[in-house]
């Protein structure tokens, strides 16, 4: 699919979290006339300090506001060629609490953008989704075409918004295309997540908890490498299609967690085992032969990556101790 190249305006919500963040940063840079609006309510992840050296930037502009106000999206929407959407509730313990903010979230909100979208003829819908949709996958690797098998609120609330995203496709032909990532790891995420929170923990000499035995499997993949895949779907990618982005790298829990203690001098009497949560999926692993056949490839090795970001929290102590001090109680 070819869009406006020049000039292109793009809405981007949850513009201020983790992933959302870097794919701002990541297209300012790339390209030179783009212009990007950033959606986001400014939850407890949702950080502003996360674009502070491009908040000045005349192609950038934030808007604080949710995704499930109809009359703040429609009024942004309008003016907008493309929209991103990675506005979500993320975290599976936190849903495991309280599910009724990621119905919201993730079902409502993801409506509220799909029916702006129907309304202004916006030229291309993404919606960011996640592995989990599939659930655990014992063996194989889980295809765009397959069943989905949400095991927890979370992956359920994005299964629903995938499935409303590509009913808004069939029914009213509203450029959408779907893309399902692995677990992302990198710079700017919140240290609620398993490898910022181990990260954060045995910088300040705490331990780390590991659910159960450490035998969940998840495939680890560089948020900049997510990014870069992102983007070349909304550039190269077909509207009504699924896009799985994957690293290939399979990982056992208990491996990444003795990998980050390596890399920081640490050793096994740092580890915590805790009780495992409710439903955890055993395994997720993802083909990714339709976004190689666009010319994708992640181009970070996940040691290597891992390295840049132990650096970069080792850099930037600021940031995560502030968020670090209102952190809940849930371990990750």
């Amino acid at each position: 699919m070819q869009i406006i190249n020049k000039g292109l305006k793009m809405l981007v919500t949850g513009g201020a979290g983790f992933i959302g963040s870097n794919f701002i940063r990541h297209i300012l840079a790339k390209y030179e006339d783009y212009h990007i609006v950033n959606l986001d309510s400014l939850t407890y992840c949702g950080n502003l300090g996360n674009l502070a050296d491009i908040e000045k930037n005349k192609r950038y502009q934030f808007i604080k506001g949710d995704i499930t106000d109809a009359k703040t999206v429609e009024r942004i929407v309008k003016d907008c060629d493309v929209i991103v959407n990675f506005a979500a509730e993320t975290h599976v313990d936190r849903s495991i609490k309280d599910p009724s903010i990621f119905v919201k979230t993730n079902v409502f909100g993801t409506y509220t953008l799909l029916e702006a979208a129907k309304k202004f003829g916006t030229k291309l819908y993404i919606q960011i989704s996640t592995d989990e949709v599939y659930g655990s996958v014992p063996q194989g690797h889980s295809k765009e075409g397959d069943p989905l098998m949400p095991n927890s609120p979370y992956s359920a609330s994005k299964a629903s918004g995938d499935l409303l995203a590509r009913s808004y496709f069939i029914t009213y032909k509203v450029p959408v295309i779907i893309t399902r990532s692995s677990n992302n790891f990198g710079p700017y995420q919140y240290p609620e997540k398993v490898i910022p929170l181990f990260i954060t923990n045995l910088l300040q000499d705490k331990k780390v908890p590991v659910y159960a035995d450490g035998m969940n499997m998840r495939d680890w993949l560089y948020v900049v490498d997510n990014c870069e895949a992102i983007d070349l779907v909304i550039h190269k990618g077909e509207p009504g299609d699924i896009y799985n982005i994957g690293a290939g790298c399979e990982t056992k829990n208990i491996d990444l967690t003795k990998a980050i203690l390596a890399l920081l001098g640490k050793d096994d009497s740092m580890i915590e085992y805790v009780k495992d949560r409710p439903g955890h999926d055993k395994r997720y692993a993802l083909d990714i032969a339709k976004l190689k056949g666009l010319g994708w490839r992640p181009r970070r090795d996940f040691k290597y990556a891992l390295e840049l970001t132990i650096e970069w929290y080792k850099n930037n102590n600021a940031w995560w101790q502030k968020l670090a001090k209102c952190r809940t109680e849930i371990k990750y």
